[in-house]
């Protein structure tokens, strides 16, 4: 502590303290301000990033102390989103969102749980109408910064852990702090930070600076710390910590930045394990701490409170001394244009397995420890026996007094005063689950994890297209959820028809909050789409992202969708695919230009392929527009242009084609005619069915379309059973080889196995051609053979061997044949004139 004479620092303190010093124990960690009356009094609070235990020992030490400004671990260019703390609307867990206005993909988040000390610094200055600003390095810094590279990963905890006894650091804190709140131990933690910072490497040392002056390497020792997120999960260092993500980058998927990693098990002896390193962005974090500090307690504050990381108290406790050291090492930063928000968060999302460098391993447990300050274990076990009765897992009353049992005794056993994580874990391992790792993942998943989302209020900054679609998800009831949930719509409804369209055009703008799935209910017609919600934090960078486009959703969607399609290269079937879409989303703005723009595409494409693949399209668009009351005058003029183009080329296509790629056409030859069967337009129907006609008469076609085309006039009733059976005996005929025989074959029936089973004279002639085959044909055939035969359902395939073994393969003899026995005859003969003559 360094005492002060009419606001100027003595000569025995003019000279920062070293890092013992500064890290000394001091009544809750309460100095003197270095640059303010002697009646100021400033204390740091080194607390861990969410984590439940810190948060209540900071409040109560608040209370006790009772602060007139109080500065966090954040951007400082964050302070005016204090304010909306207060808000009744907004619920943690939430998250500061920054992001480059010009590049949104360039974002950060800082998240906050009811839990974390952080949010309950800011809300205890809500409640007490006490000053609240973030005291570190503005996100226009964050952002800007080039050189992602950080400090060691190592824990400077796991040398703690590791004197204390325990192998796994985060054991020992959830042991020592979070399980024993107590506003005393704000004192404990400083001091050891400080020893372990005198043993840390420094890096980066500031050029510029007197070896003897603050914010120097040499003058601050103590000045050794990791970046936000260069720790580990709950790292004691990293309240306030952002997460950086990309947008264009699933969210299962975003890493934590350079630094981050996993919790690590350090054996002091172990010499793989590296030394703690402080690299020169926590330098000038640090740096940038103490100018705010100065400001403010230049602004008048009398009782200042801090609250940082624990690794960062020894750096800021004590003397601040003269600032010009510190405004050296910040000097030149680079900087860039940011803008800041609150956004919803999800506990998933701050536990560690998601990449985020400062997140803990059970934010649901530790939800719970600081909500429920009541019997937390039974509780806690009368949670987990509900989360498992909803999985249809018997779990009784009795489970659950004998596992708080077994929990107390595990916890009395290893010296605990209160029954931790991993006691209650073992303890419903193995009385409520028996062992099962299957049922004790639902309980980690559902409870320890957890998946609540938080809420902002609606007046929060944002950029239009997310007030857009916050208006409209509240208009349309459409809740935003965390746990994904399936949502059935009638599209004969007014509402869900605009729910329809809102799901598709966050589609086209690559926010999928709503994913087209197949619904419970059964259903042919059109009527009815089913979706699975979902969502995603992640989210918000998307919106961001996409507000270039235009201030509402379904501006947006319309710009974002045309530029797709005026860019060079875009192939009809994706155009296609565009329009139908943009019908799909009630785009009416887009729809005539990208009816425009697929008109030429298609009269410029000479691949009846890509024709092919955007019929299909077009059709499903004409059939569903009725529905959803879309005009579709145009695009039936595009789609009988399409046909024609067809009609016109496909007969030249099928000419030369190899196995792959006939069978390529097929299936395209395929829902082409699905499609123009669903449509049900006589002159559509007249014209493809010609064409299938002058494919299926010619002899130079692949086997696989032949045979198809064949089968596809059969069913249409162009041609008859018997003129299917002639073309089948020619094609089996000796001339053609085994595969083309086998090709044919399985263009004819092509899944279809049920023709077999009721058409014995077609099962007779296969079963024929099969039973003549010599060994190396057979050999020959027999892949593409079991294909064929395979794709039947497994009730076809036995019907077909019942057929087998209960008629044969042999034909009825020609009646025709046989011999006329005279006798028999005349008692014919005699039997015919008396019926005659009775009835004349």
């Amino acid at each position: 502590m360094s005492e002060q004479i009419d606001g100027e620092t003595s000569a025995a303190s003019a000279v920062p303290a070293p890092a013992s010093n500064a890290g000394a124990s001091t009544d809750a960690g309460a100095v003197v301000g270095a640059n303010a009356g002697a009646n100021t009094v400033t204390r740091v609070f080194g607390i861990r990033h969410h984590g439940p235990g810190s948060a209540r020992s900071l409040r109560q030490a608040l209370e006790e102390f009772r602060p007139d400004a109080i500065l966090i671990e954040g951007p400082a260019d964050a302070d005016p989103l204090v304010g909306f703390v207060a808000a009744d609307t907004m619920t943690p867990p939430v998250a500061l969102l920054a992001y480059v206005p010009d590049s949104p993909a360039r974002a950060a988040f800082w998240p906050f749980a009811v839990f974390s000390p952080e949010w309950q610094a800011m809300r205890y200055g809500v409640d007490h109408a006490v000053p609240v600003r973030f005291c570190d390095l503005p996100a226009t810094n964050v952002l800007a910064a080039e050189d992602d590279s950080r400090g060691d990963r190592t824990d400077p905890l796991a040398a703690l852990a590791s004197a204390a006894g325990y192998d796994d650091a985060e054991r020992w804190w959830d042991a020592v702090v979070e399980s024993v709140p107590d506003s005393a131990a704000f004192d404990a933690i400083t001091e050891a930070m400080a020893a372990l910072r005198e043993d840390a490497i420094q890096h980066g040392q500031a050029r510029d600076s007197d070896p003897a002056a603050p914010g120097s390497d040499m003058a601050h020792p103590e000045d050794n710390s990791q970046r936000d997120q260069s720790t580990r999960r709950g790292d004691t260092s990293q309240a306030g910590t952002p997460s950086s993500v990309s947008a264009s980058e699933p969210a299962e998927n975003a890493s934590a930045p350079a630094g981050s990693g996993a919790p690590l098990s350090v054996d002091p002896e172990d010499p793989a394990v590296a030394p703690l390193v402080v690299d020169q962005h926590t330098l000038r974090r640090e740096a940038y701490m103490r100018q705010v500090m100065r400001q403010t307690l230049k602004d008048g504050a009398k009782r200042l409170a801090v609250v940082c990381g624990a690794w960062h108290a020894p750096a800021l406790a004590g003397a601040l001394g003269p600032a010009a050291p510190d405004a050296r090492l910040l000097r030149g930063l680079p900087k860039t244009k940011a803008a800041l928000t609150w956004v919803p968060w999800t506990h998933s999302r701050l536990a560690a397995g998601s990449g985020y460098g400062a997140g803990v391993t059970s934010p649901g447990w530790y939800h719970h420890l600081f909500t429920e300050t009541e019997r937390p274990v039974a509780r806690w076990l009368t949670k987990v026996a509900g989360v498992l009765r909803s999985h249809d897992l018997p779990v009784s009353s009795a489970h659950i007094i004998e596992a708080v049992r077994l929990s107390d005794t595990l916890a009395a056993l290893r010296g605990r005063p209160l029954a931790g994580l991993s006691e209650v874990t073992e303890a419903v391992r193995s009385v409520m689950c028996g062992g099962d790792e299957t049922m004790l993942r639902l309980v980690v998943d559902e409870l320890v994890v957890g998946e609540t989302l938080g809420a902002v209020p609606d007046d929060t900054p944002t950029v239009p297209l997310a007030a857009d679609l916050r208006a409209r998800s509240k208009t349309l009831r459409l809740k935003q959820e965390a746990l994904a949930r399936t949502v059935d719509l009638d599209l004969r409804k007014e509402r869900d028809v605009e729910r329809s369209h809102l799901l598709h055009r966050l589609r086209l703008l690559g926010i999928d909050w709503g994913t087209p799935t197949v619904g419970e209910v059964r259903n042919t017609g059109t009527f009815r789409e089913t979706w699975t919600l979902r969502w995603e934090p992640e989210f918000e960078v998307r919106i961001v992202e996409a507000a270039v486009w235009g201030t509402t959703l379904r501006t947006a969607a319309e710009a974002k969708i045309l530029d797709t399609a005026s860019r060079d290269g875009v192939s009809v079937t994706e155009l296609a695919d565009a329009l139908e879409m943009a019908l799909l989303a009630d785009l009416g703005g887009a729809t005539d230009g990208l009816i425009t723009r697929l008109e030429a595409a298609a009269a410029l494409d000479h691949d009846v392929t890509h024709l092919l693949g955007a019929l299909p399209g077009l059709t499903r668009t004409l059939r569903y527009g009725d529905v959803r009351g879309t005009d579709t005058k145009a695009l039936a003029h595009v789609a009988d242009g399409l046909l024609v183009r067809i009609c016109a080329g496909l007969p030249g296509a099928v000419t030369g084609l190899d196995t792959d790629a006939a069978e390529a056409l097929r299936a395209q030859i395929d829902a082409a005619h699905t499609a123009i069967s669903t449509r049900d337009d006589d002159h559509a129907t007249t014209d493809w069915l010609a064409t299938l006609q002058r494919i299926a008469d010619r002899d130079d076609v692949h086997g696989a379309i032949g045979g198809r085309a064949v089968r596809l006039l059969c069913d249409a009733e162009r041609i008859d059973d018997a003129d299917s059976a002639r073309r089948l005996a020619a094609a089996l005929s000796i001339g053609n080889t085994p595969a083309a025989k086998a090709a044919w074959i399985d263009g004819f029936l092509g899944g279809r196995g049920l023709l077999l089973v009721h058409d014995r004279e077609l099962l007779r002639r296969i079963d024929e051609w099969l039973r003549e085959l010599t060994e190396d044909q057979f050999v020959a055939t027999l892949p593409l053979l079991r294909r064929t035969f395979g794709s039947f359902e497994s009730g076809e395939r036995r019907a077909i061997g019942q057929a087998l073994r209960d008629t044969g393969s042999a034909p009825a003899a020609p009646t025709g044949s046989t011999a006329i026995d005279p006798a028999r005859g005349q008692l014919a003969l005699r039997a015919a004139t008396a019926i005659l003559g009775a009835a004349g």
